[in-house]
């Protein structure tokens, strides 16, 4: 019971088969102190009176515990595996202590960046959650495409993988949130800014989402819990009667010359940056809710200089979880329409990939 169902060594799962993923019982019950006197770690005392005593029995998969008693008996010591009972049993005893309400879907999104697939793994997402929240299932709710085979130089993946999220956000996310069983939901994201920004669309009605980082170092998806909040600042252009843009230079700085490359000289370009652009700079929960707060605070100021009636054009340079959160503060009727911009290396510069018109919808501009 105090295993939690996993071997106290490996933590393996020992219910479940890995592969069929059909119950069944994978377990052996092994003794620290050995049965008997004669065995491995036998006592002339102690044998005989712990056999059956729990602090004395481990639950274990097979191969750890043929490890302990045949491949390698010498380095498991009595000591030594008390150690690892304790160690493995506190923790599930911790995580256990979750309460029923701190379930959460972990939703996940991935798609090519270049020619690259990035993967994201159910036991990275599970911890990066803990001990907040708990998986509500031991399945991912995926959102992409696997193994799909354009790549972003392509017009037809922005179109194929946008309409792919907005099918899957509504035939798996949809039927979650009207059940009522779990109305919390981690999200991991992986993919090219633009999708990013339109999956935070999508997710902008649902109220109880925590949105996690792909920090790289050290690699981890989970916050550190002392992580300061970063200065985002705010820079007005001096002449507003251009087209409106917004440049979101956070991971790296974008150049204006690269934006005026694309679109002319005639645009005002606002821009949502930080002292010192770098990677890794968002590491806390209370660095994304301010980046939120400046996020509506440059919407409001747009729009008011410029008028209901602009589309504002985004070039985007920061980090997956930013992307998603700068969608999730977009709102349909209080925001201006966007298009949204990629730096493509095959196409030398941004390209138009989508624009956000009005929520689980995207348009494309030719």
């Amino acid at each position: 019971m105090q295993s939690g169902g996993r071997c106290e060594y490996c933590n393996k799962l020992l219910y479940r088969d890995s592969l069929t993923e059909r119950f069944m019982n994978k377990a052996y019950i092994s003794h620290i102190i050995a049965a008997k006197e004669g065995f491995v770690r036998g006592d002339s005392k102690l044998s005989e009176e712990l056999e059956v005593a729990f602090e004395n029995l481990m639950l274990l998969c097979d191969e750890c515990h043929n490890r302990i008693d045949k491949a390698d008996p010498a380095r498991h010591t009595v000591e030594v595996l008390q150690k690892i009972k304790k160690t493995h049993e506190d923790r599930i005893e911790l995580l256990t202590a979750i309460k029923p309400k701190n379930k959460s879907h972990i939703l996940t999104f991935m798609a090519k960046i270049g020619e690259h697939l990035p993967v994201i793994d159910f036991q990275d997402a599970a911890n990066a959650m803990l001990t907040d929240y708990y998986p509500a299932s031991h399945r991912m709710v995926e959102l992409g495409i696997e193994n799909y085979p354009k790549e972003d130089d392509e017009d037809e993946y922005w179109q194929v993988l946008e309409s792919t999220l907005t099918e899957n956000f509504q035939t798996k996310v949809s039927p979650l949130l009207k059940s009522g069983e779990v109305n919390h939901f981690s999200v991991f994201g992986l993919a090219p800014q633009p999708l990013l920004i339109r999956l935070g669309v999508l997710l902008s009605d649902i109220k109880h989402v925590r949105v996690h980082t792909n920090i790289r170092e050290p690699q981890t998806w989970k916050h550190p819990e002392d992580g300061d909040s970063l200065d985002f600042q705010i820079v007005e252009p001096e002449d507003k009667t251009g087209l409106p843009v917004l440049n979101i230079s956070v991971t790296a700085d974008i150049n204006e010359s690269r934006i005026h490359s694309v679109l002319g000289e005639h645009v005002s370009i606002w821009k949502l940056t930080v002292p010192i652009p770098g990677k890794d700079l968002v590491r806390s929960d209370r660095t994304l809710q301010y980046f939120r707060k400046r996020v509506r605070e440059v919407f409001e100021q747009i729009k008011r200089a410029h008028g209901e009636d602009e589309t504002l054009r985004v070039f985007p340079a920061m980090p997956n979880s930013t992307a998603i959160e700068f969608g999730r503060v977009w709102q349909p009727k209080a925001e201006l329409p966007m298009i949204i911009y990629d730096q493509n290396r095959k196409r030398d510069g941004f390209i138009k990939t989508v624009s956000i018109i009005k929520p689980k919808r995207t348009q494309y501009v030719s």
